[in-house]
């Protein structure tokens, strides 16, 4: 895949120490997410980078010339046989709408399936601002499963979409 620029993009799986400032700046960029939310973000990559393999957090990183352009961070929910979230996916917004955050959702749906997942679970924000990941994720096929009004604040609800894989 390359962008329009025509500039390839590349994904890996492993995880680097500079990782965690460019996911953190990343996150941040997208303009989004509250600081805490930087934060957590930033405590996944240090978790991983500590724990190796014995971490549950997985991640993909697309870099364009070895500068981080996307990640996703995902893993298995806690007490299921074979279902997976997607805790975190974000493009730079330089970069958004040319074909990254689907590389990077396709390869997190590949390898769920490697894994033995059946299913994916997505869950974003039901305000005007996501409407535009909204309509991402069923673009991709997600189906939206529930919606928790007020759930991250008055007004805020959580919007949950799956996708059997």
């Amino acid at each position: 895949m390359t962008t329009r620029a025509g500039r390839p993009v590349e994904l890996r799986h492993t995880l680097r120490d500079a990782d965690r400032r460019a996911i953190a700046a990343l996150v941040e960029a997208t303009g989004m997410f509250s600081a805490a939310e930087v934060e957590i973000a930033a405590e996944l990559v240090d978790e991983r980078l500590e724990r190796g393999a014995d971490c549950d957090y997985r991640f993909a990183v697309a870099e364009i010339e070895e500068r981080v352009v996307g990640y996703a961070c995902f893993g298995p929910i806690p007490c299921t046989v074979s279902s997976y979230d997607v805790y975190w996916i974000a493009v730079d917004p330089t970069e958004q709408g040319r074909g990254v955050g689907r590389r990077l959702l396709a390869d997190v749906e590949k390898r769920v399936v490697d894994l033995g997942g059946t299913r994916i679970y997505v869950d974003t924000s039901g305000r005007d601002a996501y409407a535009p990941t909204r309509a991402f994720y069923e673009r991709m096929g997600y189906k939206r499963a529930a919606a928790l009004t007020d759930f991250y604040a008055p007004g805020d609800a959580k919007i949950v979409y799956v996708k059997p894989v």
